[in-house]
């Protein structure tokens, strides 16, 4: 098969998709290129499907190679290691579009590798890559028929932008990532600063105009260069079975363990139901006996059942209305020794959040493609087995709960106060004690209350929301629920959370099982949300209105002084020696940048005056008429230089040492002296110093034995020759 290329024009770039070039053992593969942004694609999948697996296995693996962006990785190893928190999350990003659409009934273990092989600068290569990834899939024999494409949708000033550069992205309102297929829009991710809902819903379906000419780029590419697609063997249940396992799940049965229970109740009850009505039927040493077959069965009538509760009867599984909200709980303060802390409880999801303030030095550096990226405000979430009542591994962090930390992560970074206004590195912590639905948005909604109670001036609380969809088997008929619980998550057709502020939204994320939501559900989810949202925030300032004025007792204090840049090298000293022995001493933590702006941080007031002191005193400038304390570095035939301020000093020439005479300034002063002197003159950054302005007469003459030859000295630090007299004292004779 020959090369083949198709050119669109998308946004202010050519959109160039190529195939048949590169990677050709892979069942399909392709270059996608966007400015000089470059992601190579590859799709396999096994021609067998795992007899052991009744789920789709897909694998999406996004990575970023630093020599697209023409560097060397860090490190000893000096090559890529494990994925960064930017490549798992665009893993997830390309996976939840690409699995919504595929094939339900295909089984077969597939993979769908992207490798960033060259970078701009400019377009962000997640983009590229959610692209590269279906049209892989397009041009393979993998059964994945209708073109996943994806756009970034910006707002600078009132105009929206499609995929804005990462210049632009930095003054734009908005970052808001839309995928779908022709028909109708399947995921949206997106952070925004108080952006209102009406705006959203524009962008949206602005960036999904783009997304209709990135199909058809597409499914031009399917026509030159796709490969048949391999048939899918549909698993069929024997009728019989489902008849028989039909006869006692009904839906009367249903009822009498849906109505009036708990979470914890229904579970209990659905499990006994299972194994003394359903499972008893059956004879575990049959031949054709498979109770995995059993249990699907089993699960897909219980689904069918509650769906049809919802759309057509107009009851949720625990009772509540459509618009209703769980009761809530908001406490903050529950921790004694944490700066700020809050438990925040919505039905039986509940979240405990801490928030702690660092100093510079616990800023988050990371290597990245586009260079090195700070971060001062971090939020980690945890979701141990135990909330929801189970055992199971617990260590490195998944790619469910970095998706997770990062989306309350968006929600909130919109409010949090700039540097200038709040120097501290903020680090928020959500450890989930219980989880039935939407915990995520109890991270957003938890830790704004333990960010308020920790004293960051927030511009304005953030509250988060999920929303789910259910639909009939045609689509004609739609119930959208707020707050939903797990099951109503599990057996639903969407899950939709928003987060935002009274003025707007900050973070937004759909997911959906089905084909896409027309405009209408989207315009009445939209609605709930707003309103939940609300109506939370309602409750999260009663509990603490505003961020406390004062922060905790074991926050550290911050302080800033600005001082000389040419005296950054003199307060860090040789080998960082003298900004140690500060920190030492005071037990204060310094932090220095570039611009001289130097910060210091202690939880200990004393030890904060004793750091700034010591800091004026090594930073300090001579100032004309000032008189110090001056050590005696080094002797020459025309005076002394002498050490006013630490690495800098001046001369006191010989006709300023003392009255008269004075022909041999080593018959005055010893290195290692210390004696007043006076600045009478700076020029061209000299120093000029008097002793006998400082005191009157200037010093008296050494006896002969005390006296030390022209030249002695020098003028770096003293030598260590023991306790010097001050000269200003009286005389030893």
């Amino acid at each position: 098969m020959g090369m083949e290329r198709i050119t669109s024009q998308i946004g202010e770039r050519d959109f160039i998709i190529e195939t048949g070039k590169l990677a050709k053992q892979a069942h399909g593969a392709v270059l996608l290129q966007y400015g000089e942004t470059v992601v190579l694609a590859t799709a396999v999948s096994e021609k067998e499907a795992d007899p052991g697996k009744d789920f789709f296995p897909l694998t999406i693996d996004y990575r970023e190679k630093l020599y697209a962006a023409g560097k060397i990785p860090g490190g000893y190893f000096k090559r890529e290691g494990r994925p960064s928190t930017k490549e798992t999350l665009t893993s997830r990003l390309i996976d939840r579009p690409i699995r919504s659409v595929f094939i339900k009934d295909y089984h077969n273990e597939t993979q769908v590798l992207l490798n960033v092989v060259s970078f701009d600068g400019e377009n962000d290569p997640d983009i590229v890559a959610m692209n590269a990834a279906s049209a892989a899939l397009i041009v393979s024999d993998i059964p994945f028929e209708n073109p996943v494409g994806a756009v970034r949708v910006g707002l600078i000033d009132g105009e929206l932008i499609v995929n804005p550069t990462i210049e632009q992205l930095v003054k734009s309102d908005l970052d808001l990532v839309v995928a779908g297929t022709r028909e109708k829009i399947v995921m949206i991710e997106a952070g925004a600063r108080e952006v209102p809902e009406d705006m959203m819903i524009k962008a949206l379906f602005f960036g999904h105009e783009q997304i209709k000419k990135i199909c058809a780029a597409q499914d031009e590419l399917r026509k030159k260069a796709g490969k048949p697609k391999r048939e899918v063997v549909k698993t069929e249940v024997p009728e019989a079975l489902k008849q028989k396992i039909a006869g006692v799940a009904t839906n009367s049965a249903f009822k009498t363990i849906f109505d009036g229970n708990s979470k914890e109740e229904r579970e209990s009850a659905l499990d006994q139901f299972y194994k003394e009505k359903v499972l008893a039927q059956f004879d575990p040493a049959a031949e054709d006996f498979c109770e995995k077959t059993v249990k699907a069965v089993f699960e897909k009538l219980e689904k069918a059942y509650v769906r049809e509760m919802i759309v057509k009867e107009g009851r949720r599984p625990d009772g509540r209305s459509f618009r209703d909200i769980r009761e809530i709980s908001c406490e903050v303060g529950v921790l004694p020794r944490t700066h700020g802390s809050s438990l925040f409880t919505r039905g039986q999801t509940q979240a405990l959040c801490v928030t702690t303030l660092g100093t510079g030095a616990d800023e988050q550096r990371i290597e990245a493609l586009e260079g090195e990226v700070r971060r001062r405000f971090l939020l980690h979430y945890n979701f141990p087995p135990s909330s929801v009542g189970e055992t199971g591994r617990t260590g490195g962090t998944g790619r469910r709960e970095i998706g997770h930390g990062a989306l309350a992560e968006r929600a909130l970074a919109p409010v949090m106060p700039y540097p200038e206004e709040f120097p501290y590195v903020v680090r928020l912590v959500s450890d989930i004690l219980e989880s039935n639905g939407s915990s995520s948005m109890a991270t957003v909604c938890g830790g704004t209350l333990a960010l308020m109670d920790a004293g960051v001036p927030l511009r304005a609380p953030v509250a988060g929301i999920a929303i789910g969809l259910i639909e009939d088997s045609q689509g004609s008929q739609w119930k959208v629920l707020t707050d939903i619980a797990g099951i109503e998550d599990f057996l639903g057709d969407m899950d939709f959370k928003a987060a935002g502020t009274t003025e707007g939204l900050t973070a937004l994320q759909m997911d959906l099982k089905i084909a896409g939501i027309s405009e209408e559900i989207l315009r009445e989810a939209f609605d709930h949300a707003k309103e939940a949202r609300f109506k939370i925030l309602e409750m999260i300032t009663a509990t603490i209105p505003t961020p406390r004025a004062e922060l905790s007792a074991y926050a550290p204090r911050i302080k800033k002084v600005q001082i000389n840049p040419d005296k950054i090298g003199a307060l860090i000293g040789p080998g960082g020696k003298v900004i140690r022995a500060l920190c030492d001493e005071t037990g204060a933590k310094v932090d220095i940048d570039d611009s001289g702006t130097v910060t210091v941080a202690s939880t200990n007031g004393d030890a904060m005056e004793l750091a700034l002191k010591r800091i004026r005193e090594i930073t300090a400038e001579a100032e004309i008429g000032a008189i110090y304390q001056g050590t005696v570095r080094k002797l020459m035939a025309f005076g002394a230089f002498c050490e006013i301020i630490p690495g800098q000093d001046g001369l006191c020439h010989v006709s300023e040492v003392s009255d008269g005479f004075v022909k041999d300034v080593g018959e005055y002063l010893r290195v290692g002296d210390v004696v007043p002197v006076k600045v009478i003159g700076i020029e061209n950054g000299k120093i000029n110093l008097s002793i006998k302005q400082a005191k009157p007469g200037g010093v008296p003459k050494l006896a002969p034995e005390d006296q030390e030859p022209v030249g002695a000295g020098d003028r770096g630090p003293s030598r260590d020759r023991g306790p010097r007299r001050d000269r200003g004292g009286p005389r030893r004779r």
